[in-house]
């Protein structure tokens, strides 16, 4: 399975137009890598194990192992008001008296999750960005709805920054990357440059993005994070081991390992790829068997990574631009599969004979600070017009028009696949008419 995993790299990288990745993967007691491609193909720099990629959102991880911590010291409780210990977070809708711990850590705080405000790149940033957020506009009820929430990550992340009485770039440093024995990561730009740094690549043609370095604000949500796959890997295996790192050192309690893996609340979509429940901090998966992990993306840059405990399998893969998905559905599916024996699904198709259903109750438009959706009836389903905002427009996203059939209750998938993969959304419908919708992460709501 293993022994020929650099050819089969190498054939789905250049099948999905894939300019790098980097695949690590622990089996059978063994760490397997395999590199493909270049960093960046305006100075056709090679991809080597070492090289460290922007791992997005698997960040949030490694920020609720932070928060884990404080938990096993005695200094939080995941139940009592982020206000306990932040005592300035506050949102529009006055709902910051009643918004947990547990309820970000599982992303149902209730409220806008894509500000991606740049409050500058001083050690007050995370400060300047809980000031920011007193604006945050209200998406649900707190612990009501799953929705997907940068923002509340960011909270989290200023909340570790005050009890630990440093950055939370340090308490990252001296509280997981050290113990753990990771050496290949980043932080900042400045600590990426000083090593094989993957950049990011835009559209059909794999365009070299020129904007890398995302604001610091969002770090403890993923934008900032860089790190050779292998470290991935490595930290997946020590919530295999039960929070304890190669050497011995405990890092978390088999208790907060085991929180984290539990279900809190349930996530709206069409099982398949995505998680349809999420613990504090992991996406988790009913595979035939236990699964979790996390997946991220930056500016041109994606990343997967799944652990399989029972297996005592870990793996991680990032792609600098083309079609992750294509690399996923082709390549780490059936590695999963041969390595572990579960059955792993395939990604949700288009039934063949779609159901027609009354297109009334979802037709609306459906809005959220970095996007909106308008749905509109169509032949046979719906068509949904995805209407970016200025961030996405920077990361290359165009308006476009997707027509949606009948999937199942009231959730539709896309009558053509995109990169591999058919999207799906999902409606949340209360007295016959649809109140958000949710596009496999976020919820919005209606406008």
């Amino acid at each position: 399975m293993l022994e020929d995993l650099q050819k089969r790299l190498d054939e789905a990288a250049r099948q999905h137009n894939v300019p790098g990745a980097s695949l690590a993967i622990w089996a059978n007691g063994e760490l397997h890598e395999a590199v493909s491609g270049v960093l960046n193909r305006n100075t056709g720099v090679e991809t080597t194990p070492d090289s460290v990629f922007q791992v997005g959102s698997t960040t949030k991880v490694w920020t609720a192992a932070l928060v884990m911590q404080l938990v096993d010291e005695g200094l939080v409780d995941l139940d009592k008001p982020v206000r306990d210990y932040l005592p300035e977070f506050a949102v529009a809708d006055g709902s910051e008296s009643v918004v947990t711990v547990r309820q970000l850590l599982s992303h149902s705080g209730g409220f806008d999750g894509d500000l991606f405000e740049d409050t500058g790149r001083g050690d007050d940033c995370l400060d300047k960005y809980i000031d920011f957020l007193h604006g945050a506009g209200h998406v649900h009820e707190p612990g009501a709805l799953f929705s997907y929430c940068n923002s509340g990550y960011c909270v989290l992340g200023a909340l570790v920054a005050r009890l630990r009485g440093t950055t939370w770039e340090q308490a990252m440093r001296e509280h997981l990357l050290g113990p753990l024995g990771a050496t290949h990561w980043a932080l900042l730009p400045e600590e990426a440059i000083v090593f094989r740094a993957a950049a990011g690549h835009l559209g059909p043609d794999n365009e070299v993005s020129l904007e890398w370095a995302m604001p610091r604000s969002n770090a403890p949500a993923g934008s900032t994070m860089c790190l050779a796959l292998r470290e991935l890997v490595r930290f997946g295996r020590m919530f295999i081991a039960g929070g304890v790192a190669e050497d011995g050192t405990r890092l978390l309690s088999e208790e907060s390992v085991a929180a984290m893996r539990t279900r809190q609340i349930d996530v709206p979509v069409v099982p398949g790829l995505l998680a349809d429940r999420w613990g504090l901090g992991f996406e988790l998966f009913d595979w035939g068997g236990e699964v979790y992990g996390h997946d991220g993306g930056t500016i041109g840059q994606s990343t997967f990574w799944r652990v399989v405990p029972g297996a005592d399998f870990a793996i991680a893969i990032s792609a600098n631009g083309g079609a992750l998905v294509g690399l996923i559905s082709d390549l780490l599916l059936p590695l999963i599969r041969e390595a572990t024996g579960l059955a792993v699904p395939d990604l949700p198709v288009p039934p063949q004979t779609p159901l027609v259903v009354n297109p009334e109750p979802y037709v609306g438009r459906y809005e959220g600070p970095m996007y909106a959706w308008e749905v509109t009836e169509a032949h046979g389903g719906l068509d949904a017009t995805l209407i970016p905002g200025e961030f996405m427009e920077k990361g290359g996203q165009t308006r476009t028009t997707t027509r949606f059939v009948h999937y199942a209750d009231h959730s539709f998938i896309a009558a053509e696949p995109k990169d591999g993969m058919h999207d799906t959304i999902t409606f949340v419908v209360g007295d016959g008419r649809a109140t958000h919708m949710h596009n496999g992460a976020r919820t919005l709501r209606r406008g």
